[in-house]
């Protein structure tokens, strides 16, 4: 199918592993000129390397960025003053008791999962309605919804992208642009695997015992009962990032593997 992606011109933020590594490549293969996002601009410049050798797709470039610098923000929207394409997937967790989680620490994660999708939207926003077209995705979880006992403050800030998203969708009426949201579910990033080995050795089990376990006592309502892939996740994004989804506005798209357990 050809989504009618080519030349445009995207940016998927926190996209040198993982879920926006993915989103980054399946846009390349459809011939968007894509700007990846990371920390260090060593491993930016690395990754931008490889998804040239692995799509044959020479537009792709990256700038690196720390979300909690706002410096960095704004050097990165200097350098990069337009896109069609908005992916703000850049995000961190951590497992904590609520007790002990600081107020620096709901800051932190308010200001890198829901500040960055906002400061960015808030850059090309309005560029987009000018030219009438564009695509946001604020990149969420699961956990909006079903917020982890584990890391309450991770949670928080996947719903709020929601709401975020859905307020900006609310501004884009009788326009070419959409706002929307994908919820992915428990899905096997570069993150994920480490911490699913490290439990492995810890207990003396293998990835697909834990994995197992995993689905039957911590995501229980599983349909999928295995890890989604982050290839997955991408292919639902890249769809919603094309023209062909326009009928798709202020939305909030599962690729969850039916953990959550409802159809509303």
């Amino acid at each position: 199918m050809d989504l009618k992606l080519k030349n445009k011109t995207a940016l998927v933020t926190g996209s040198t592993a993982g879920i926006g590594y993915a989103i980054a490549k399946s846009l390349a293969n459809e011939g968007v000129n894509v700007y990846i996002n990371g920390r260090s601009q060593t491993k930016v410049d690395e990754v931008v390397k490889k998804l040239i050798a692995e799509t044959g797709n020479e537009n792709v470039k990256g700038i690196a960025a720390d979300f909690t610098n706002t410096a960095q923000i704004a050097a990165l929207i200097e350098q990069l003053p337009e896109v069609d394409i908005l992916i703000n997937n850049v995000g961190i967790f951590e497992p904590k008791e609520f007790s002990a989680i600081s107020d620096e620490d709901w800051f932190k994660f308010y200001e890198v999962n829901v500040l960055s999708g906002i400061r960015l939207s808030r850059a090309y926003f309005d560029k987009m309605i000018s030219k009438n077209w564009g695509r946001i995705v604020f990149i969420s979880s699961e956990s909006a919804y079903q917020i982890p006992t584990e890391m309450i403050h991770y949670g928080m800030t996947k719903t709020a992208q929601i709401a975020v998203a859905r307020g900006l969708a609310e501004l884009t009426t009788n326009t070419g642009v959409t706002v929307n949201t994908v919820l992915p579910g428990p899905t096997m990033s570069e993150g994920v695997g480490d911490f699913v080995q490290a439990l492995a050795d810890g207990q003396g089990l293998t990835t697909a015992e834990i994995e197992k376990d995993f689905f039957a006592n911590v995501r229980g309502t599983s349909l999928l009962k295995r890890f989604i892939t982050t290839d997955e996740i991408a292919n639902l994004v890249t769809y919603v990032a094309s023209p062909l989804s326009a009928a798709t506005n202020g939305a909030t798209l599962r690729a969850d593997g039916g953990v959550i357990k409802t159809a509303f």
